[in-house]
């Protein structure tokens, strides 16, 4: 079926000089454009197929602006950058497609809608502080010398007001900090049929790679791509982790029963903060579960558009997290998000869902999120405390009276995992269905 449409206004002269630009002989090959002339005016004439109309439509809603010179060529080659993406190539992670596709743009599948998306600046967005973030300081040495009761104050007012500190001066060897984000790196670094051995959706692999945030749920995937390791008890697990690099076991081994102590130490003094001093809970923490999480950020072409990781808080007691020189990291204060500065051999803590839990709300798990960057890819560790997996999490009793009742309820790590394998993770949303309705 054909139409003929003629065109005499000056507007509408200006829709098909439009037209005339666009690179129909590659997508339109049954569209045909005649000009006619007269003495009083310029007309054109248009015969096309119906199919075309709506195509027309779109293209009128542009009459009030100059016309796009595009060839077929860039027309053609843009289409198949965004659009001609096979959905297996997205389970292969972000690196392996930045590197096969030599990406100029980012692909749709990881476009943020609008209100989602981070910004450059404060001026575009009143929710976001240009400004970085110095965290509360907490002195590992000054928390284990005479000077430990300022110190638990201060550690007291970070997890209140902030959820999170810079740990600094701390036990761990420099060489084995640094090494840490060496072996990370080089593991992604991998072919992909190396690290493909790793890949995984079951969230109970004591070995897991993968990418995005929650790579079966998430409707737009992250710019990242991670390897998650179980590792306490560490010789139940060491066997499974990969053997490539040839010394990453050994590597990730020692910095995985290191920043084991370090976590015990912390939470130590975190629950002498919150007035606890006799717990039982502090030798379940002796073999309380751990996870490592390796994170790879590639260079991103467009980082307006898309987010390393969406707002969240972390599920267990306590994160420790290591990363590289180059900022991502920010944390929502005071309703606003402020990028985290890094300090170079210092560690983030964060307050987890399950502190929060236990400490009746008095120390908040608090939203963050990773931003990327188009200059330089990015590399963190995170290395993630809590209960044995098959202890439940309550308020302590010692912070459960009267005036301040029970707020949330008991929860395990089977009710997290049925949470998250039914929905798309959101924020806080698993602590929020834990909270007990006060009146």
């Amino acid at each position: 079926m054909e139409l003929v449409v003629r065109f005499n206004s000056e507007l509408s002269n200006r829709f098909l000089q439009n037209l005339l630009l666009l690179p129909h002989f590659s997508f339109f090959p049954s569209l045909y454009i005649h000009q006619n002339f007269d003495n009083n005016n310029t007309s054109y004439s248009c015969l096309f197929s119906v199919s075309l109309l709506l195509t027309l439509i779109i293209y009128y809603l542009f009459l009030n602006q100059e016309p796009i010179y595009i060839s077929p060529a860039m027309a053609l080659n843009e289409q198949k950058g965004k659009d001609d993406i096979p959905e297996s190539q997205y389970q292969k992670g972000v690196k392996q497609l930045c590197e096969k596709g030599h990406l100029n743009a980012v692909p749709k599948k990881y476009i943020l809608p609008v209100s989602e998306r981070p910004t450059k600046s404060s001026v575009e967005d009143p929710n976001v502080v240009k400004q970085n973030l110095q965290l509360p300081i907490i002195d590992f040495a000054e928390l284990l010398g005479p000077n430990r009761p300022q110190v638990l104050q201060s550690l007291a007012n970070a997890c209140q007001q902030y959820g999170f500190f810079q740990l600094v001066n701390h036990c761990m060897l420099e060489d084995v900090v640094r090494s840490m984000i060496d072996v990370s790196g080089r593991f992604f670094d991998l072919p992909l049929e190396e690290r493909a051995k790793y890949m995984t959706t079951d969230m109970r692999a004591p070995v897991r790679c993968g990418t995005s945030f929650s790579q079966t749920k998430d409707t737009v995937l992250c710019w990242r791509d991670f390897l998650k390791l179980l590792c306490h008890p560490l010789p139940d697990f060491l066997p499974h982790w990969p053997a490539s690099p040839v010394d990453f076991r050994k590597v990730v081994g020692t910095y995985a029963e290191e920043t084991k102590h370090l976590f015990l130490v912390v939470m130590d003094a975190i629950l002498e903060s919150l007035g606890i001093m006799e717990d039982n809970i502090l030798k379940d923490f002796e073999n309380g579960s751990q996870m490592m999480v390796a994170n790879f950020y590639p260079a991103c072409p467009q980082p307006d558009l898309t987010l390393g990781i969406p707002p969240h808080s972390d599920y267990g007691f306590l994160t420790l997290l290591l990363q590289d020189e180059v900022e991502g990291l920010q944390i929502q204060h005071q309703d606003k998000w402020i990028t985290v500065q890094p300090i170079p051999n210092a560690f983030v803590v964060n307050v987890g869902d399950h502190l929060e839990i236990y400490s009746n709300g008095k120390y908040k798990s608090v939203l963050h999120r990773v931003v990327v960057n188009e200059a330089k890819s990015r590399v963190s560790v995170a290395s993630l405390h809590s209960l044995p997996f098959n202890c439940t999490v309550r308020p302590s009793p010692k912070l459960v009276d009267e005036a301040n009742p029970k707020r949330y309820m008991d929860t395990d790590f089977r009710t997290f995992l049925a949470y998250v394998s039914s929905r798309e993770p959101k924020k806080k949303d698993f602590l929020e269905s834990r909270k007990v309705a006060l009146n």
